[in-house]
């Protein structure tokens, strides 16, 4: 079925060296990028995490992790465009950033944001409107892993009612995370409830099962679907 073209730009990914769970060396960011970009990937926004007792990024490392990584791409011809957001987990940390107004957005006033995988935030409603209130809009990261909301349809509608774009981790529909990842990635797939499509590229691993991907009949359904990355092109 040929490649990811029709997405065009990444817009979840860890390919920054060493600063999160992602790459771990300049070298790793390289072989990355170099696999997507031949997998018709386009552009990339990279999206470090921001979890403070994890990964206590600011905007500065980040920025100077992308920086150090352009650098790299350039001096090795690799033209592929990518700039740096990130993905928050959701804790106090990131509400006092949100309070100063300091939250890296994908694009305009949309960020990326995570929750935990054992269960919901407490008054999950209120962060979400507070999120709103500071003029940003959540992209709820890979919906589909987070296990409290399977077999429950109206949780992600809700979600969208609620204000949150919802993307999909295009590996939950492979069943690399597990069979019943990949019974919600295809339910919420089905219901027209995504917004967006990221690869969450950490390793070669993720490379590889991207790759393997685009032997699969999923492909020309995924090449359907009115995903928004085509609004995200990097010149």
């Amino acid at each position: 079925y040929g490649n990811w073209s029709f997405l065009g730009t990444d817009m979840h990914s860890h390919m920054i060296p060493g600063i999160d769970d992602g790459a771990q060396t300049m070298e790793d960011s390289i072989m990355l990028i170099q696999r997507l970009q031949a997998m018709g990937y386009r552009s990339a926004i990279t999206t470090p995490h921001i979890k403070y007792d994890h990964y206590p990024n600011n905007s500065f490392n980040i920025q100077q992790g992308l920086h150090a990584l352009q650098q790299a791409l350039h001096e090795r011809n690799i033209n592929f465009p990518i700039r740096a957001a990130a993905e928050y987990y959701i804790d106090d940390h990131f509400m006092q950033l949100l309070e100063a107004g300091e939250l890296m957005p994908i694009v305009d006033n949309q960020v990326l944001v995570e929750i935990s995988f054992m269960f919901e935030p407490i008054r999950f409603d209120d962060i979400l409107f507070r999120i709103q209130t500071k003029g940003y809009k959540p992209i709820m990261a890979h919906p589909e892993r987070y296990a409290y909301y399977h077999g429950n349809l109206d949780a992600y509608r809700d979600l969208r009612d609620k204000g949150c774009h919802l993307q999909l981790n295009v590996l939950s529909l492979s069943g690399y995370y597990g069979r019943s990842v990949k019974m919600a990635a295809e339910q919420i797939l089905a219901a027209g409830l995504y917004d967006y499509c990221g690869t969450d590229m950490h390793h070669v691993k993720h490379a590889d099962n991207l790759q393997a991907m685009l032997q699969s009949g999923v492909i020309p359904l995924l090449q359907q679907y009115p995903f928004l990355n085509s609004r995200l092109q990097l010149a």
